[in-house]
C-alpha cells in the first residue's frame, strides 16, 4: 500500500506541473474544440485536425514526464499504469493521445 501512495502522490505532483507548464496549450486546445464545433461544414476537418495536433503535441508533453520518470524506475509497470489511469481521469480529452504515444 505504501508503495502505490508514494506512486499517486508522484503522479498527481506531476499532473499538476504538467498543468501549469502547459496551460496555455491546454487553453488552446479548449479554443481549437470550440472552432471545431462552431465551423461551417467546409471548415470542419480543418478545425478538428488544429484540434487533434494541439492534443497530441500535449500528450507528447506528458509522455516525456512519464516516460523520463519510467526510466529511472527498476519495475516500471505500476507506475506507468498509475500514471495513464491518473492522466485520463483528469485530462480525458488526452487520454487517447496518450495511449498512442
Amino acid at each position: 500500500m505504501i508503495f502505490r501512495r508514494a506512486h499517486a502522490d508522484t503522479i498527481r505532483r506531476q499532473l499538476d506541473l504538467f498543468e501549469r507548464e502547459h496551460a496555455g496549450l491546454l487553453v488552446k486546445a479548449d479554443a481549437a474544440l470550440r472552432e471545431y464545433d462552431a465551423a461551417e461544414r467546409d471548415e470542419a476537418e480543418e478545425r478538428y485536425g488544429d484540434y487533434a495536433d494541439l492534443l497530441d503535441l500535449a500528450a507528447a508533453h506528458l509522455a516525456e514526464l512519464r516516460d523520463g520518470f519510467a526510466a529511472n524506475l527498476e519495475e516500471p509497470g505500476r507506475y506507468l499504469r498509475g500514471f495513464d489511469r491518473a492522466a485520463a481521469k483528469r485530462f480525458p480529452q488526452l487520454a487517447e493521445a496518450l495511449r498512442e504515444t
